[in-house]
């Protein structure tokens, strides 16, 4: 990385940058499931400048980039010439790329005029909207204003070893969404409100549910962290435990919702894909993506996957 360059940004001093970095090296260690091996931990930040070329003018922003963390900390007033030139020497790429990795010329003129001391006043910092509550979706149903009289369904809730043929049969047989495998697949859930603001209750499935989750982890630590909800008594109970690959699928939705994921919006949007119980013949842990709509495997080491707790629902 070299000499730890630092950069104003308002009364915060950024640093180091990261000149190696770009958009598309971040996404593929931050975005990609086998580029999060490469992360040291979930708390980790990197800084780097790239080219925004969405506007009609293009323009140079300063990234801070981390797991399920993207955030433009400034712009750049920088001689037009200069972003201009990076962004004609893409080629033809630069007719369908929006963000790109900053040339030697852009470089050499941030460290001659704004890193280390230099005109902290070309350095504008963004100002960050009002962050919102998560929209929750419409209030569900009360638990005790529901009389279910359909069918209900068990599914499997046993740890299971599963090997990478056996996806597909176990998506169809119980007609779960899969955007490849069954796209015209639909579970009905039966959502109801059980009376505690962090849980859910499918009647369809006698399961009641998480309705935010666990936040990235390796699978050790996964676990340590369930045993320690259970521990606490998570909700008013202590036998929460990690979905089947049938029960985490039982929840994926036909659509995406507003949130960009394929859940109802009783679920919150900060879990795209959780740990399941199952592992993979002949290595790795089994995943469901709700932001792909789709199961897949991967490593499970440092930072791994999101939680979303389980526990088999027994009306009093």
């Amino acid at each position: 990385m070299g000499i730890f360059h630092k950069v104003k940004v308002g009364e915060k001093i950024i640093s180091p940058i990261d000149w190696e970095m770009s958009p598309n090296l971040s996404f593929g260690t931050y975005e990609s499931w086998g580029g999060r091996e490469r992360v040291r931990n979930n708390n980790e930040r990197v800084y780097y400048f790239f080219v925004d070329n969405w506007g009609e003018e293009p323009k140079l922003c300063l990234m801070e980039r981390g797991v399920k963390h993207a955030r433009i900390l400034a712009d750049i007033t920088v001689p037009v010439e200069i972003v201009k030139n990076c962004v004609e020497n893409q080629g033809r790429s630069a007719i369908f790329e929006k963000s790109y990795a900053i040339d030697e010329p852009i470089k050499k003129w941030l460290i001659e005029n704004v890193l280390d001391g230099g005109d902290s006043d070309l350095v504008v910092p963004r100002i960050e909207p009002e962050e919102r509550a998560e929209n929750m979706g419409p209030p569900l149903p009360h638990f005790n204003d529901n009389r279910f009289s359909g069918e209900s369904i068990k599914l499997p809730a046993e740890p299971a070893i599963i090997n990478d043929d056996e996806i597909e049969g176990c998506i169809k047989r119980w007609n779960f969404f899969d955007a490849k495998l069954n796209p015209t697949g639909k579970f009905e859930n039966v959502l109801v409100d059980g009376g505690q603001p962090e849980t859910v209750i499918d009647l369809k499935t006698s399961l009641m549910w998480q309705r935010g989750g666990l936040d990235i982890a390796s699978i050790r630590t996964m676990q340590l962290n369930i045993a320690e909800l259970n521990r606490q008594g998570f909700a008013g109970f202590d036998d929460w435990r990690q979905p089947t690959m049938e029960e985490a699928l039982s929840l994926m939705e036909p659509e995406r919702n507003e949130k960009g994921i394929y859940l109802h919006p009783a679920f919150s949007r900060e879990q795209p894909f959780i740990f399941v119980a199952a592992k993979r013949k002949p290595g790795g842990y089994w995943f469901v993506d709700y932001k792909q709509g789709r199961a897949f495997w991967s490593s499970g080491t440092i930072p791994g996957g999101f939680g979303r707790l389980v526990r088999t629902f027994a009306p009093e």
